[in-house]
């Protein structure tokens, strides 16, 4: 066994991800703190071609040294927008026909198992604050409150756990399509 090359990897431009990316799937991510969490998801996000970021709230946009040193180049392929309020942004994208999912723990949560996109419906996924999680405005406005089943003594994950291992579970569900 030895690794591959980067010539081997096959990776893409920023340019070609633009035209690959898919426009389905979209984060909004919800007043995160965390700088280097943001420069992370901005990574999973080019990792699943994810169509586009919104920044809401207190969550810090490009170009920031704290967010280029986890993104690793990612903010220039992944399309990202900076909205204050990210009600403005969950009316938005449901007049244009995304299903709003809530990754939050609700008292309606459908665990993540027993989620199943499908290939051609508009997904647009909210991750919360690393404290207080998604605010609490916003869960009315949501279709799905999506729950990752967990099993030791802690609530959560981390928010970059979270987005690869729902990321994760779209991308194998949808058969892979959006990544080819």
């Amino acid at each position: 066994m030895r690794k591959l090359t980067m010539d081997e990897l096959n990776r893409i431009s920023a340019e070609q991800f633009k035209e690959e990316a898919n426009e389905n799937l979209v984060l909004v991510l919800d007043s995160i703190r965390s700088m280097n969490n943001v420069g992370s998801v901005f990574r999973t996000a080019d990792a699943f071609k994810v169509g586009k970021i919104y920044l809401c709230g207190i969550t810090a946009a490009p170009p920031h040294r704290e967010i280029h040193k986890t993104a690793l180049g990612a903010t220039e392929s992944v399309d990202w927008e900076y909205v204050k309020e990210v009600s403005e942004v969950i009316l938005s994208l449901k007049s244009r026909g995304y299903q709003i999912v809530a990754v939050e723990q609700t008292d309606q949560s459908t665990y993540l198992q027993d989620f199943c996109p499908q290939k051609n419906e508009k997904y647009a996924f909210i991750f919360g604050n690393e404290a207080f999680g998604i605010s609490d405005e916003v869960l009315p406005l949501c279709n799905i409150g999506l729950e990752i089943p967990q099993f030791g003594t802690k609530h959560s994950f981390n928010i970059v756990v979270s987005v690869g291992i729902v990321l994760w579970h779209y991308a194998y569900l949808t058969a892979f399509t959006n990544l080819k």
